[in-house]
């Protein structure tokens, strides 16, 4: 009987893939269905806006919604709670994802990184470009970011419909340039779009933060002990005129990747405690207060089982996918198409500029950075990767519906341009999914035919002899 090899004997690249499949089947099982949970929000909320109804629309996310202790009060619109505070959550998320992928998974290794890395470049830098050359107007430039980001769900989601037969480092690729596109994007978010800088708030933030490590150098676990530190950093990065959700990333990234050290392992305190509680110990454990004991310490034992980044992010994703981006959705694609006007301001050039930059500039940039590099000889696709593959991620990653719609709020103060854009989004992810979709199948059904002819010479070559 052939024994199993050891993990630690295991060749490197087949351990990194081995981890960057397993980031892609965590994604994988959410992110199909949310993406469709996403696009029915939007469907909605462009209906909605666009109904009878539409004064309710905008007078829901307009309501006023206010906390307050004693003669303290902080009130703000519902649109303000969801875009500010809920997508921090978001934010949160994304941060541990990357903490997670820089650990094990697929920005663990440099060279694996490269060609992911470089992609991601190129698909932000063309986008930008071509949208800066349709809008030269100083105020219209500060859209050109707006078509630079990938929204991951989706993205992700398209891909899986696909089926199992599109190879599985096609999925790997795209989701790692996602993930770095989300790093590009909060980058972005930080250098290029918050306000003039009122510096007493980063001793409110940096408080925030000396609370977290305070917290984790005395070993508390408990994701609750975190939340006020974390609204400490909230506030005081709101108060710099940073954006606040900039704080989820903060927090996300300091995330520990290792349990906390205890005095005793986890397994071997679940081993002990099952040991008592099946009576093979003293019989006074079986009283009240030794059982509640017990159970206080199973709880623990499996909280420390996986690491904090682990954790919180398997109990947070399936929150952020299918209750705050729908939220999100819902209350920012809901655009009026009668209160924009295309023909003032150029708004039509923002429409043009976004839609353009997330159908042609994405895939080309995408493309032609990972092109340049293979053919210098820098790079090399991954296994099982052909430039069909590359494609495929390439029109994918033009679907930019979150964070577009977010960093479009962030550029555009003028209603009509904001409109303007967020139509281009909606116009330029549409068009992208649907070449995508469309490239994908012809791509999948070019891969099964080559299996097909592969297994189907075997079976020639045996009846020829």
């Amino acid at each position: 009987m052939t024994r199993p090899v050891p993990r630690q004997d295991l060749p490197r690249a087949q351990l990194f893939a081995e981890r960057a499949l397993a980031t892609f089947e965590r994604f994988t099982h959410i992110q199909a269905a949310s993406g469709v949970v996403l696009l029915i929000a939007a469907a909605v909320a462009l209906i909605w806006a666009n109904s009878s109804l539409a004064p309710y629309y905008h007078a829901l996310w307009h309501m006023p919604l206010s906390i307050g202790v004693g003669d303290f009060s902080f009130s703000q619109s519902l649109h303000f709670w969801i875009n500010d505070a809920l997508m921090t959550v978001f934010f949160l998320v994304v941060g541990m994802e990357v903490r997670r992928e820089i650990h094990e998974g697929s920005l663990s290794n440099l060279r694996q990184a490269a060609l992911p890395i470089a992609a991601a470049a190129g698909g932000v830098i063309l986008p930008a470009l071509l949208f800066l050359s349709l809008n030269m107007d100083s105020v219209r430039q500060h859209g050109w970011a707006v078509p630079t980001a990938t929204d991951i769900a989706f993205a992700v989601g398209l891909l899986a419909l696909l089926g199992r037969s599109i190879p599985a480092n096609v999925r790997v690729f795209l989701l790692a340039l996602a993930i770095i596109d989300d790093i590009v994007a909060v980058l972005i978010i930080a250098l290029f779009y918050s306000g003039g800088l009122d510096y007493s708030g980063f001793a409110i933030a940096g408080l925030g933060l000396l609370m977290v490590i305070g917290l984790q150098r005395m070993g508390i676990g408990a994701a609750y002990a975190y939340i006020v530190p974390g609204a400490v950093l909230w506030v005081g990065l709101l108060k710099t005129g940073a954006h606040p959700t900039l704080a989820g990333v903060v927090l996300g990234l300091m995330t520990p990747v290792i349990p906390i050290r205890m005095r005793e392992r986890p397994l071997d305190m679940l081993a002990r405690i099952a040991g008592e509680l099946t009576g093979r110990a003293s019989s006074a454990s079986r009283d009240v207060d030794h059982m509640n004991a017990h159970l206080r310490e199973l709880r623990l034992a499996q909280r420390e089982l996986l690491p904090p980044v682990v954790r919180m992010q398997s109990v947070l994703h399936p929150w952020v996918a299918f209750g705050i981006m729908p939220l999100f959705a819902l209350a920012n694609a809901g655009i009026s198409l009668d209160g924009i006007d295309l023909s003032t301001d150029g708004a039509h050039w923002v429409t043009a500029g976004v839609v353009f930059a997330l159908v042609i500039g994405k895939p080309v940039g995408i493309v032609g950075i990972s092109w340049l590099l293979v053919r210098l000889g820098w790079c090399a696709l991954p296994p099982g990767v052909s430039w069909g593959g590359i494609w495929l991620t390439g029109l994918l990653a033009g679907v930019g519906f979150t964070m577009s719609m977010f960093i479009a709020m962030l550029a555009f103060t003028d209603g009509n341009l904001l409109g303007a854009a967020k139509l281009g989004v909606l116009l330029g992810s549409v068009a992208a999914a649907a070449l995508g979709m469309i490239w994908g199948t012809i791509y999948a059904r070019g891969l099964r035919d080559a299996d097909d002819n592969i297994q189907a010479t075997p079976a020639l070559s045996a009846r020829s002899h």
